[in-house]
């Protein structure tokens, strides 16, 4: 066991995250940590431990008000952590900045707070972490007044909310709402699309509509993977997963199963219908072109479709026609930082280290890795952008992927001073 007095900066942020975030699996929770504790030492001859690094991940740098917290995440935090329970219909956006000792030196507490209190133009709540006994009565003062949390930190690694903060509203910046994306059903952290056909998807709420098991239905008429072609459509907007393991139909996915009632007549009929794209490796808008345009109208609903077709298009309009995936990434980190590294790179410790520098830049050679990238993204939702005839080629998985040569091209890019009377 440490000393209190021992503590770092880094262990102290790593035992407020374990608090604040403790089920890394919990749906519509999601946290970063920011680049710098990705560094194997966090100052000169003070190494960050293997254990703790690894708690600290997924990292990036992510701006929040003026500055960068040292993490930021969405969670619905328990009770004794906020003066009151919640704010709105989702969980709060939470900054923290901790502070911790380095070579005996004081801890800065008050710095901390006053950090925290700037991330409140955009977070809902903040808080700084710091060893417990290094907080002092001015802090916690300061802390009130500014409305910031303060959570202490024992030797043992147990943390106490020594001040709890009330919960704000605030606009939201794209940086942050990256973030918020992440911790929604549709996010792409952990899990998102396992398969890369979109008829695995639109089929689902017609499976769920039709009587009788939506499993067995799918299996017989459609794909094997059912479990997958769940998680695709929960992750399309398509059904609300229960937790007992029923679905329940969106709106969009209302809409889905009312287009196949018109098309074919029942759900029976509409399902018997996708078995003829079976293994199909076409296009899906030529063969099957209404439920083409189904397809189009139901990716474009999904929130990273229209960052990256919106950002295509603008590397069309300065001459870049033909990006590889290395010049999307990088056009992509200049415009959303935050986006482009939750959407294109791998959330484990190695792969975000390796593709980011401490201060949140891209290392260019490590982007020319294909194991780095995130293969939902880079794999299926561009083969399901594909299939949609949204952009010119299919998906690859990581492993056969060639980033520098990996076309992002729009299939239809719009002429440059044609959009506008």
């Amino acid at each position: 066991m440490s000393s209190a007095a021992s503590l770092s900066e880094p262990e102290v942020l790593a035992h407020a995250k374990r608090r604040l975030f403790p089920d890394g699996d919990e749906a519509d929770a999601y946290a970063v940590t920011d680049t710098q504790f990705a560094a194997d030492e966090w100052l000169a001859g003070e190494p960050i431990p293997p254990a703790v690094r690894d708690s600290l991940a997924p990292f990036n740098h992510v701006r929040v008000g003026t500055g960068y917290p040292d993490l930021v995440g969405v969670r619905s935090l328990d009770a004794d952590l906020l003066a009151v329970d919640r704010l709105g219909a989702g969980p709060p956006l939470v900054a923290v900045e901790a502070k911790g000792y380095a070579r005996n030196a004081p801890v800065d507490v008050e710095r901390g707070v006053v950090q925290a209190h700037d991330r409140l133009g955009e977070a809902n709540a903040a808080f700084v972490s710091a060893p417990v006994e290094a907080v002092s009565q001015s802090d916690r003062a300061l802390a009130r007044e500014l409305n910031v949390g303060v959570l202490g930190v024992d030797a043992d690694g147990a943390v106490t909310a020594m001040e709890a903060p009330r919960v704000v509203g605030n606009r939201t910046a794209d940086e942050a709402t990256a973030i918020r994306f992440q911790a929604t059903a549709r996010g792409v952290a952990d899990r998102s699309f396992g398969l890369n056909h979109p008829k695995n998807y639109l089929a689902y709420p017609v499976a769920v509509y039709r009587e009788g098991s939506t499993a067995d239905a799918m299996a017989d008429h459609v794909v094997g993977a059912t479990d997958a072609a769940r998680t695709g459509a929960a992750f399309l907007g398509l059904i609300d997963e229960a937790p007992d393991g029923g679905a329940s139909l969106t709106a969009l996915g209302g809409d889905v199963v009312r287009f196949a009632l018109d098309r074919d007549g029942s759900a029976a009929a509409a399902l018997e219908a996708f078995e003829a794209w079976k293994r199909s490796r076409k296009r899906f808008c030529e063969v099957a072109p209404d439920w083409g345009l189904v397809t189009r109208r139901v990716v474009w609903a999904y929130p990273a479709t229209r960052l990256l077709v919106t950002e295509l298009q603008a590397m069309a309009d300065e001459g870049i026609e033909r990006p590889s995936l290395v010049d999307l990434v990088e056009w992509l980190h200049v415009q959303h930082p935050a986006f482009a590294v939750e959407l294109f790179v791998r959330g484990t410790e190695a792969a975000r280290s390796r593709v980011l520098g401490a201060d949140g830049d891209l290392r260019r050679d490590a982007l020319a890795d294909g194991e780095v990238y995130h293969a939902p993204t880079v794999f299926q939702l561009k083969a399901l952008l594909f299939h949609a005839g949204v952009l010119a080629e299919r998906g690859a998985e990581p492993h056969r992927l060639n980033p520098t040569s990996d076309g992002w091209r729009l299939r239809e890019p719009l002429a440059p001073g044609r959009r506008r009377d």
